[in-house]
């Protein structure tokens, strides 16, 4: 294999990049990038494989969330905050069920550019250059605003910097408290009709919180229960953006992608060949790579030995998105050819994007039962397969949006128009997550229930 090197995906075969119609000025904004400070730590990175090792080994749990797309005009603290504050409490309810600890993962702080179908998009008859994202172009429909301008990566590594920033306050400055995070839980539910049958678990949350204070376990006395380890992650798509971002590690003399800790590749960026899997190649970072319906499990094999020549546990994580009508029929041919082989993975569910319909007043959406239906599909395979159900990945926030349908609240597809607010695809709004980790509390304690017999 030819050697790696940062720009080495120039020479390969690159799909969903923008055409910059100005060279000069994107080889201005790419060089003023090379010289910013890392957004993230080679070290952070190697702590993440380490961590996600754990997963593979079916030790730990991998919650990985956030936006479809970060945008500039919602961004805003509060925002943040609030997506922040609801993975904390998923987590706390998938440690409690499943007794194992949970690898945090926000798709935060870079999750900017999208793939899209086709290079353009034609409304009323004009056909202009399709939306890739904020750090690409604009979302306005007009000329001006579709042209892909290098100056948007400068405003989306500062605005991802200050995303850091505060995420890392968040984590370690006393707002993670494992009391605080399960009181909200609580008020929320106490706000919630549907709340009333997972109230038996946060019941035994709280008793357990009470039954540490009273040995003396406390925020006070343990600092881990007022703080946590929080990662983030994006696709990996604008290389332009990747490349400027990478760094050798003054430790090691890897090299590192120090735009995020985990970065991943996409379903039509994936092909043999590909920029992308050029690029990823060469970086020490832990990548993930989305499997669908197209992927078939030679071609899987292959790119494992491309990506993870030297089988590092925690470096790959293989995130799954079928639709619930195709999950039990395709994700077992892949489980079985890893197995088999011998790679050390995470697999994780992505059932957001196999999910997507048109409802009858043309707003995208994802219907919940849907959703939910593929996590029982992927949890079913890796129990009959003998394997670990990993992960969770999931397009969400913690605003109260109506973009997904369904769940205990019941989003209508009448009342999708009331708070429609995404700028790529639909998300669960924070309620409609907080029952999806409910839910997966139930699946994660039967998995742990039948290894303890097993091993018995």
């Amino acid at each position: 294999m030819a050697t790696w090197a940062p720009h080495s995906w120039t020479n390969a075969e690159a799909r969903q990049l923008p055409i910059y119609p100005d060279a000069a000025a994107l080889d201005d904004a790419t060089r003023r990038l090379a010289s910013f400070p890392p957004l993230v730590f080679a070290g952070e990175a190697r702590n993440l494989t380490a961590d996600l090792a754990k997963v593979a080994d079916g030790k730990a749990f991998l919650l990985q969330g956030g936006d479809c797309a970060e945008s500039f005009a919602e961004f805003h603290p509060n925002n943040i905050r609030d997506t922040f504050r609801v993975i904390l409490q998923m987590a706390v309810v998938l440690t409690f069920a499943s007794k194992l600890p949970v690898v945090k993962v926000g798709r935060m702080a870079g999750q900017f550019a999208k793939p899209r179908s086709a290079n353009t998009e034609t409304i009323d008859g004009v056909e202009l250059p399709s939306y890739r994202g904020d750090n690409v172009n604009d979302i306005a429909f007009t000329a001006e605003s579709r042209v892909p301008d290098p100056e948007r990566m400068i405003r989306s590594y500062a605005q991802s910097a200050a995303t850091l920033n505060l995420l890392r306050a968040f984590a370690q400055g006393g707002y993670a408290n494992l009391h605080q995070v399960h009181r909200w839980t609580h008020d929320f539910m106490g706000r919630s009709p549907w709340a009333k049958k997972y109230a038996e678990t946060a019941d035994r949350i709280g008793e357990a919180l009470d039954f540490m204070e009273a040995c003396g376990i406390s925020p006070d006395t343990v600092p881990q229960l007022s703080q946590t380890t929080f990662y983030t992650s994006h696709e990996a798509l604008l290389l332009p953006f990747e490349e400027a971002l990478t760094r050798q590690d003054s430790l090691t003399g890897d090299w590192y992608d120090t735009s995020a800790h985990f970065l991943w590749i996409g379903d039509r960026t994936r092909f043999e060949g590909s920029s992308h899997v050029e690029f990823l190649r060469g970086i020490g970072n832990p990548i993930g790579v989305k499997c669908g319906p197209s992927l078939d499990p030679d071609a899987l094999l292959r790119m494992l030995d491309t990506l993870n020549p030297q089988r590092v546990p925690g470096r790959m994580t293989l995130i799954t998105r079928y639709g619930y009508d195709q999950i039990e029929a395709h994700l077992p041919r892949l489980v079985r050819a890893v197995k088999r082989e011998g790679h050390s993975v995470v697999w994780s569910c992505d059932p957001m994007h196999g999910n997507t319909v048109k409802a009858t007043s043309g707003y995208k959406t994802r219907p919940f039962e849907r959703i939910l239906s593929e996590v029982r599909g992927f949890f079913a395979v890796h129990r009959a397969e003998g394997t670990h159900a990993g992960g969770i990945h999931a397009e969400m926030t913690g605003q109260n949006v109506t973009e997904c349908t369904g769940g205990a609240i019941d989003v209508t597809e009448q009342s999708l128009a009331d708070r429609y607010h995404t700028h790529c695809d639909p998300r669960l709004n924070a309620g409609q997550s907080l029952e999806l980790a409910f839910l997966l509390a139930e699946m994660l304690n039967t998995e742990m229930a039948e290894r303890r017999k097993a091993a018995a």
